[in-house]
Formats: C-alpha cells, sequence, structure tokens
C-alpha cells in the first residue's frame, strides 16, 4: 500500500482508520473521503475529498487524481438504521461496494472492505462459530453484509482483484460516537458511566455478542492489507474477535472503576431481535492461522483505557 483512499472516512471506523493509517504511510498518502466534511483530523490532517459514493464517476476522478493503489471502502449505512431505510441501506451499501470493485478493477487496486457478525443469521451455529457455515441473516444489513462478500469472492475470481475483508464484530472506539449499531450499546455504557453514573441498557441482560476494541480492529486492517496474498486461503470475510460479552460483565468490570455505577434494562424489540438472531462468540482460527491475527485488549484492559480515555474528553 502506497497510495490509499478510504471511503466513509467520517464514520466509526473511517475516523480513526485515517489517523493510523496516515501515521504510518504518511499523511500526504492517505485520502480521505466523505459524503460530507468536519473540522476533524481526517479533513484538515491531509488530502480530503468529498465523494458519495453512489457516484461512480466522481470516485475513479479522486482514485485517477491521486494515483490510488488501495482502496478501503468504508460507508455504510450500519444496522438499526438499515431496518429504519432498508432501500437506503440496499442503494448505498450495495451501490457503493460495487463502484468500489469496479474502480479497483479499472485502476487494478487492492481493495479492503469490512463485512460483520451481521451478516449470520439465526440458523448459524451460536458457539465457536466456524469460518464457512450457513448465513441467513434476517436483517437487511446482514443481507447486504453476506452480498458483499460474495462480490468480493466473484471480483477476485472473476477479474483478479484482490479483494481482502475481515467480519467485524461489535467495535468500541473512545474516539468516536456510536453510528446506529446493534452493539453500539458497549460503546454508549462508557460515557454515561462517566457522565450519570447509570446506563439504560437498549440489549438485555445474558445476551452475548463478540466485541473488538478499535485499536485491535484497525490494527487488523493493516496486517490483512500486508499479508502474503499466496497466504490467503479465504481473503474476504474472515473472522476476527477479541471477546464475547454480555451487558452485565460490562457494568461488573465498570464498577470495579465506578462502584457507585448501575446498569438497568429496557430492551428495544428491534435491536434486540437483530443481536439475538447473532452468534454468541464466533471462531477466529482462520484469520489466526493465515495472516497472523491476534487481538491484544481484553474486556478488562479496554474498561481501564476506555475509562481513562473518555474522562479526559469529557472533563475537557
Amino acid at each position: 500500500m502506497k497510495r490509499i483512499l478510504v471511503t466513509g472516512a467520517l464514520g466509526q471506523i473511517g475516523s480513526e482508520l485515517i489517523t493510523k493509517l496516515r501515521s504510518e504511510y504518511g499523511a500526504d498518502n492517505v485520502i480521505a473521503s466523505d459524503i460530507r466534511t468536519a473540522d476533524t483530523e481526517a479533513v484538515t490532517g491531509g488530502p480530503f475529498e468529498i465523494l458519495d459514493v453512489t457516484d461512480g464517476e466522481k470516485m475513479n476522478e479522486i482514485v485517477s487524481k491521486y494515483k490510488v493503489d488501495t482502496m478501503m471502502h468504508m460507508a455504510a449505512l450500519l444496522s438499526a438504521k438499515a431496518e429504519q431505510f432498508p432501500q437506503m441501506a440496499w442503494n448505498l451499501n450495495m451501490g457503493g461496494l460495487m463502484n468500489g470493485l469496479e474502480a479497483a478493477r479499472e485502476h487494478k487496486l487492492q481493495f479492503f472492505t469490512p463485512s460483520s457478525i451481521g451478516a449470520f443469521g439465526p440458523d448459524t451455529p451460536k458457539t465457536n462459530t466456524p469460518q464457512d457455515t450457513v448465513q441467513r441473516p434476517t436483517t437487511m444489513y446482514g443481507v447486504n453484509k453476506v452480498s458483499g462478500e460474495l462480490l468480493c469472492d466473484y471480483y477476485f475470481k472473476r477479474f483478479g482483484v484482490d479483494t481482502r475483508g475481515v467480519r467485524f464484530p461489535g467495535l468500541i472506539s473512545y474516539v468516536t460516537p456510536p453510528g446506529g449499531g446493534t452493539t453500539d450499546y458497549a460503546v454508549e455504557v462508557y460515557y454515561e458511566a462517566l457522565k450519570s453514573g447509570r446506563y439504560t441498557s437498549y440489549i438485555d441482560k445474558g445476551t452475548f455478542m463478540d466485541m473488538m476494541y478499535m485499536p485491535d480492529a484497525l490494527q487488523a486492517i493493516v496486517d490483512l492489507m500486508e499479508a502474503d496474498p499466496v497466504k490467503l486461503e479465504h481473503r474476504n470475510a474472515f473472522n476476527v474477535t477479541a471477546m464475547s460479552i454480555e451487558p452485565e460483565m460490562v457494568a461488573a468490570e465498570i464498577k470495579k472503576h465506578i462502584p457507585s455505577f448501575e446498569m438497568i434494562y429496557k430492551p428495544d424489540p428491534v435491536r434486540q431481535a437483530i443481536a439475538d438472531s447473532w452468534p454468541d462468540a464466533i471462531d477466529a482460527s482462520a484469520a489466526k492461522a493465515e495472516w497472523g491475527f491476534k487481538a491484544q485488549h481484553d474486556l478488562a484492559s479496554m474498561t481501564t483505557d476506555m475509562l481513562s480515555k473518555l474522562k479526559t474528553t469529557i472533563t475537557n
């Protein structure tokens, strides 16, 4: 990777991915793009372009302008929002992906896009979910992600595009506020623990889902993109995870730092149904074997770091 275009650069993952990539590959070599602008490092710290990913012509113009060799396609409408606006989700998630893959084919780019545990469904094995298994999601977001996995496989096999991707679990970050995902309770809870000392969870106790701290997720992207392609048997949609947790476990860990913290439950029917359709814990052995994936943070170390970093942010 020498010249990298990131779409959706102001989103949950993109905003932090930009910072990491610019620190490793040079600010001028990482082009951020999004449908909107903002006064953030992604916009002010290096090249930035306004891009609606459903505009394939504009995407190709940017690739040519900056002589891009790698695209990281992060633009998407997330799970809960996609259920509210399914047609918009299809048009954005699939239309944008198709444009990205076509640009990668035409310009011979290396191409990354994330899939999700949302690509699984109620028929998928719930525990130790295999890399290759039944995928029959019951959400629009899940349908988009399965379709995207297959489309990336197709572009690799049919056109030789160097496509790569992971199935991210819920991602937890102190930098970017939650953006409409089902697993975002595990982000919101840390903010509210510091602000008010209590949190009302829209996900019920006992609901296990895989999670990962954002620094591990960002490192996984870089490691996969730098991996020897000969060793990549799967290429797209590698299972990755750091921890399988439920809300009570998060609350218990927070109480070690804030003993008075209180968690109450008011499950949201839509997001609870989505969570119930996903696996409890997935198997990341293929990623470990094929490109050396390894998460560095568990729930305890993540909680310590989250509260420490957020305390500074909220105070300021």
